[in-house]
């Protein structure tokens, strides 16, 4: 099984295969929009405004299973992001990251990288690094700031 084998649904309700993204270095990350983790949107866009020529993505998946801090539509965050923001980043419809209807995406990338406590995500913001050939080789905790990660997305890059 692979990175590339799964597809999610962008927020127009069609599938995405995760093979559009071969070849790319990802930071795929559970987000929401009321959170105090929010304002990480600035320098996750910082990030992908710099290396996104290099062959960088980040993809963002809103999550409402953290104190209801992704309320709206998949339209709605993505208004608020892209304006309050200026996001972007490829956004796709809103999931769950944990429990029985949870993303198969999240699941497999969980299975790769488990976090400080097990499998399970603990909040919003929890950030998955990707390699170009597919490897999740990473996962940071949501209150690890973009900034922090730089060091490793050029290592890969």
């Amino acid at each position: 099984m692979s990175i590339y084998d799964f597809s999610v649904t962008g927020t127009d309700g069609q599938q995405v295969p995760m093979s559009t993204f071969r070849g790319k270095v990802l930071l795929i990350v559970n987000t929401a929009v009321a959170c105090g983790f929010t304002p990480q949107y600035e320098g996750l866009q910082k990030l992908y405004d710099t290396y996104k020529e290099s062959g960088f993505e980040i993809l963002d998946f809103p999550c409402n299973q953290f104190g209801h801090q992704a309320p709206g539509t998949d339209e709605e965050i993505d208004s608020f992001c892209t304006l309050k923001y200026h996001t972007s980043f490829p956004r796709f419809a809103k999931i769950d990251v944990n429990g029985d209807k949870q993303e198969p995406l999240f699941r497999f990338l969980k299975s790769r990288q488990r976090g400080f406590m097990g499998d399970g995500i603990k909040w919003n913001f929890t950030k998955f690094l990707v390699s170009r050939d597919g490897r999740v080789v990473e996962r940071y905790a949501p209150m690890t700031k973009p900034e922090k990660i730089e060091n490793d997305i050029l290592r890969l890059l």
